[in-house]
């Protein structure tokens, strides 16, 4: 792969990019971390990936059915369990359950909806889940699951706006927090929003943000809460990945309010975000690259010009997953 280790020193921490060997072409956009051995990947052309040993070796794991679907969000629970998100209109749009480390699959949940577009899927527990997808007749939709997403019912529908929409770049335009709250990000025409829930989907308020979202391509594309209060929304424009203005908003009510960081952009659009919390360490990337935050997101410095779309952690080990196959490791220590 044309990935280079890297290492920057910041504070009294290390971070070092480390590139995985796998080979496939596919556009890697779900992402996983269960531990320190154990992470899962998913994307294009029916890809869902595996390791069990922190990245030595990589497993496909074969989805019946699924080789020309688009795998978009992996929620994994171990080396076992897991669960894919397909993003794709209508019957492209599918989430499957394995219960055998992806040996077998199951589909549980078929896209209802004709003209239906799974976005993002995140678990509050290993029971309880929520789905985000595309408006439908004017109305966000939403789906829950209390039994570890064997069965899924409806939740309410927030109102969108016209032409308002997710973007399914690294499901983690949903995020979660404790046992029952959640938030999602929106963008198109109409500005880019963030949905709030305090209650698992039952109720929903919404906020404006100042963040890029204009047109059909720009929003809000990752939200990350480090604790009830504090929040960030990153995104801005894909189809302008350098452009650096408006790509973060910051919250510090609970999402009611979202303002713009003073100073310190980011380097470009970014798709995924998340938050090394013994270390005090956001990680945001996206196809012009990534960049870290020690302030809260008041501040940012470069890490690379990678092209990845999705980042997620455990502890300190920080995976993230990109264009034509790309896994990259960031680990991080003293």
């Amino acid at each position: 792969m044309p990935h280079i280790a890297l290492h920057l020193i910041f504070s009294t921490v290390a971070l070092h990019w480390i590139p995985q060997v796998y080979n496939t072409t596919a556009s890697l956009r779900g992402l996983s971390v269960v531990s320190d051995k154990i992470a899962w990947a998913s994307g294009s052309n029916g890809t869902v990936l595996r390791t069990v040993d922190g990245g030595e070796h990589w497993e496909f794991r074969k989805v019946d059915g699924g080789a020309a679907l688009d795998f978009r969000d992996i929620v994994a629970f171990d080396a076992k369990d897991a669960l894919i998100m397909s993003s794709g209109t209508g019957d492209a749009a599918r989430v499957y359950l394995t219960t055998d480390g992806g040996g077998t699959w199951k589909l549980v949940l078929p896209n209802p909806d004709k003209t239906g577009f799974f976005d993002a899927m995140k678990f509050w527990d290993r029971k309880n889940g929520i789905l985000l997808a595309d408006p439908v007749d004017g109305r966000f939709t939403l789906f829950v699951t209390q039994d570890g997403g064997l069965t899924w019912t409806k939740a309410t529908q927030p109102a969108a706006l016209k032409d308002e929409g997710a973007f399914a770049a690294s499901g983690t335009c949903l995020t979660l927090l404790g046992s029952h709250e959640a938030w999602f990000g929106s963008g198109g025409p109409g500005g880019a929003r963030v949905f709030h829930t305090t209650d698992r989907g039952r109720t929903w308020t919404v906020a404006t943000t100042p963040l890029s979202g204009q047109v059909a391509a720009s929003g809000i594309f990752s939200l990350k809460f480090l604790d009830s209060q504090h929040g960030i929304a990153v995104g801005g424009d894909y189809e302008k990945p350098a452009q650096a203005d408006r790509t973060t908003a910051l919250t510090n009510n609970g999402g009611q309010t979202w303002t713009s960081p003073p100073t310190g952009l980011m380097s470009g659009f970014r798709s995924a975000i998340t938050y090394l919390k013994r270390e005090k360490i956001l990680i945001a990337v996206g196809t012009s690259g990534s960049d870290y935050s020690s302030d809260g997101g008041q501040t940012w410095t470069s890490i690379s010009k990678d092209n990845l779309n999705a980042v997620a952690n455990h502890g300190n080990d920080v995976w993230a997953v990109g264009a034509k196959g790309s896994i990259l490791k960031l680990t991080v220590g003293k």
